[in-house]
């Protein structure tokens, strides 16, 4: 796989050059300080070049061209924001771009209750905790029907939790989940966030998806066109959230997106964290049955508190949560195989180590929650050694004439 490293730009406490010590050969970035709908100026995309190439770096994958909710609800400019969206796709191939990844997840992307955690050994941890959100939802926020969401178990640990929250709890844990996408200056207050609500009145599940599937029609023919594959990420969680649908949880739903716009260039995020929430996806099988769709993958681990969804986890280390690691990489390799042996010069799938425990010198660096530098150092090393065992052992294995069954 070619190993990437996500970089927020100047702001980002963890440089390019840390990112190529660590091991990294190229780059996962966005101009996030370009509003969302507009188009990305030429002149901000060659700059952002440029400072990762200083860097020793290239810019291989855009992490995202944000998709307004004018479009997820098709109401207001979305057309315009359509258009944009296109032409931003064409700007990027144009930089020689080729892959960019985007989400289609209702006002909140990926959410959590607790950003710093404290999880063992004093590393700290991002956290999604199914009580505090619910005692988010029905008492701070005190979104209108709230209570129909929540069985009567899950309302009353709410309303006792929130009622043993001080003030400074309360505030924090309404920052966290109004945090906006990771590297922008976006945040929603409560009101701003009930009034984002009442925008999604009447759109449930089915209406979403074809949403996602007339934007997808839209914009896979210019990617195509422009020489860019463009990938969905899941949602994060994956499960409906203060009332709002997800529509890219499971492997129905991803089968379900690709076939609605079947063309190569319509892929998918595959996102081992996200998708890892649900007890109920199998991560292996999934890599196996999308494998020539996946286009960009993000190497995660995390530890379901509960077999239940929704249920609390929070970010483990690379290889400890309950992602069976060795078995995706085995398949991720095995596509990558199929993709060289049909002489594809594309065949190497970018793959970043996604989110990582802050240890060490990580915990006065004041880094993007869940983006330290010398976590994701060990996140990368640790998954290098993975794949680095199971492409020998495939090369050993063809020596001798012996098939790979079983690699993982």
């Amino acid at each position: 796989m070619r190993h990437t490293w996500r970089w927020f730009g100047p702001i980002d406490r963890v440089s390019v050059t840390d990112a190529a010590q660590a091991g990294a050969v190229g780059i996962v970035s966005a101009l996030h300080h370009i509003p969302t709908g507009e188009v990305w100026p030429v002149e901000e995309i060659a700059r952002r070049q440029a400072e990762i190439v200083a860097g020793g770096l290239v810019w291989d994958v855009v992490e995202s061209v944000p998709v307004s909710e004018s479009i997820k609800t098709q109401t207001g400019e979305w057309r315009l924001h359509v258009a944009n969206w296109q032409e931003t796709l064409r700007r990027l191939g144009a930089a020689g771009i080729r892959t960019v990844c985007y989400n289609f997840m209702p006002i909140l992307d990926w959410t959590r209750t607790e950003l710093r955690w404290s999880a063992r050994h004093g590393a700290r941890a991002m956290r999604f905790d199914r009580i505090d959100f619910a005692a988010f939802d029905l008492h701070l926020l005190q979104r209108p029907g709230a209570e129909g969401d929540y069985d009567a178990d899950t309302r009353a640990e709410a309303a006792d939790r929130f009622g043993a929250m001080d003030e400074a709890r309360r505030t924090a844990l309404s920052r966290n989940i109004g945090a906006g996408l990771p590297g922008s200056a976006d945040g929603y207050s409560l009101p701003q966030l009930l009034g984002l609500l009442e925008t999604y009145a009447g759109i449930d599940r089915q209406r979403l998806k074809r949403n996602l599937f007339d934007f997808l029609a839209e914009v896979v023919p210019v990617a195509e066109q422009a020489g860019i594959n463009i990938c969905a990420h899941p949602d994060d969680p994956p499960w409906a959230l203060l009332g709002l649908p997800r529509i890219l949880s499971t492997a129905e739903d991803y089968a379900e997106m690709l076939a609605a716009v079947d063309h190569p260039a319509n892929g998918m995020t595959f996102c081992t964290g996200s998708l890892g929430a649900r007890a109920d996806n199998d991560l292996p099988a999934m890599a196996r049955r999308f494998a020539s769709r996946i286009h960009f993958v993000h190497l995660r681990n995390v530890r379901r508190e509960e077999e239940r969804t929704p249920c609390s986890f929070f970010e483990d280390e690379h290889l400890e949560g309950d992602t069976d690691m060795v078995a995706v990489i085995a398949e991720l390799l095995a596509e990558e195989a199929r993709r060289k042996a049909e002489g594809r010069t594309d065949h190497q799938i970018p793959m970043r180590p996604d989110h990582g425990q802050e240890i060490l010198d990580d915990l006065t660096r004041s880094a993007q929650p869940g983006y330290p530098a010398i976590g994701r150092l060990k996140g990368l090393a640790e998954l290098r050694g993975i794949e680095r065992a199971l492409s020998h052992r495939a090369f050993g294995l063809a020596a001798t004439g012996q098939t790979a069954s079983g690699l993982s």
